[in-house]
This record gives C-alpha cells, sequence and structure tokens, in this order.
C-alpha cells in the first residue's frame, strides 16, 4: 500500500500579486490603481486573497511611495527591466526565501483580474505534494492563466539562471522544464466572467465596471 501524499496547506503559501508591467495597452500607469466602484483594482484584488492566503508581497517597479496605502512590502524585479511576469514570479521566490523560511510555495496573481476565484489556493494546494517542487498552472475554458500559478521555492536558483542566461520570458517555456499540473476553474459564479478575465485595455475596464456596478445599485 503507497504512503499517503502530504498535501500542501495554505500556510505555507506566500502570495505574490504581479503589478510590474508597462500597461502599454492601457496607454501606461498602474492597472492596479484605476478606479473600480470607488476602490483601486489592487483593492479588489487584495479583498480577493487577503482570506487565502497569510502573507502578501507586491511585485512592482519604480517608486514604491504610490502603494503605501496598501501596507504590503513591495518588491521590484531582481533581473532585466520590466522582463515580464517569469521576473515577477522570480521576485516572490526571492522574497520567501530571504524573508519567510518557513514557506514552501509562493502563489502568482495578476494585478489586473479582479474576479480571480476564491478557492484559488485550495484548489492548487490539493493538486500538488508538499513534498516534490511541482509546478501548478490555472486553467478556464480549456485555456491555460500561467500567469496565476502556484511556484516551489527550490526552483530559485533554476528561474534566476534561466532568466540572467537571456533565455525565454515566456511563462510556459519555464514550467516545461519542470512538473507541472494545471487546475480548471469555472466561470465565477455571481458575475458570470471567466475568473480569469482581465484588464488589457480601456473596453475590458469598461466591462468590469459595468459588472461591478450592477452589484452595487
Amino acid at each position: 500500500m503507497s504512503a499517503e501524499r502530504a498535501e500542501l496547506r495554505a500556510e505555507k503559501v506566500l502570495g505574490c500579486i504581479l503589478a510590474g508591467g508597462q500597461s502599454r495597452r492601457m496607454g501606461g500607469g498602474d492597472k492596479g490603481l484605476l478606479d473600480l466602484g470607488g476602490k483601486p483594482m489592487l483593492e479588489i484584488v487584495l479583498d480577493r486573497l487577503t482570506p487565502q492566503v497569510p502573507d502578501i508581497i507586491l511585485n512592482a517597479n519604480g517608486d514604491p511611495d504610490r502603494f503605501a496605502h496598501l501596507k504590503l512590502p513591495v518588491v521590484s524585479d531582481p533581473v532585466g527591466e520590466y522582463a515580464g511576469p517569469l521576473a515577477g514570479i522570480l521576485a516572490g521566490l526571492t522574497y520567501a526565501r530571504d524573508h519567510l523560511p518557513d514557506v514552501t510555495h509562493v502563489l502568482s496573481v495578476a494585478a489586473d483580474t479582479p474576479f480571480f476565484p476564491i478557492s484559488l489556493v485550495k484548489q492548487f494546494c490539493h493538486a500538488v505534494p508538499a513534498d516534490r517542487p511541482v509546478i501548478a498552472l490555472a486553467s478556464s475554458s480549456d485555456k491555460l492563466q500561467p500567469v496565476f500559478g502556484l511556484w516551489p521555492v527550490k526552483l530559485h536558483s533554476d528561474l534566476y539562471e534561466w532568466l540572467e542566461s537571456g533565455q525565454s520570458g515566456k511563462v510556459l517555456a519555464f514550467v516545461d522544464r519542470h512538473d507541472s499540473v494545471e487546475v480548471s476553474f469555472s466561470s465565477d459564479a455571481v458575475t458570470g466572467l471567466d475568473p480569469f478575465f482581465n484588464v488589457n485595455k480601456p473596453d475590458d475596464l469598461e466591462t468590469i465596471r459595468s459588472t461591478l456596478s450592477s452589484f452595487t445599485t
């Protein structure tokens, strides 16, 4: 009889909100600070994430003081200049390694996706073993959502070397080097939207504002 698999616990997970991009399709600036129904989008993301993990950091480049009201550690990309989500994930792994020795995994979530699942961490933890480095990636509607992932801290050195050597910044290019699992999520039960619907362009922002207003009017 095989031994029962040790399941990862949420207490071992650090949440890392990725807000380090340049938001070119939105005209630049911080998408996470855009107003959604009277609150910055980042605050809505935080409301979604805070019940799921004990510790959260924000990955963002530039002056951290613009996020001071969030009262979160702000960690910039440790390699490159706006090197994409893998650099933000590395920032989370580096912070966990240096400051939170009990943390074994980092959860990455996007700052521009306010309806991501409230069961994200629970389902990720159920999908991966606690004692072996397996990456979990979210999917919805048969499409991978690689910015939403669970990353073992043990992969820190490999990811650092990957980025420092100039390898592809595409998330899936790195994931293909390691064991991984896909975790599927259904449409958001409240909004009816894909749970990973995000703000890429102004029309997306209006869709989210309209959706939120329907629950407050």
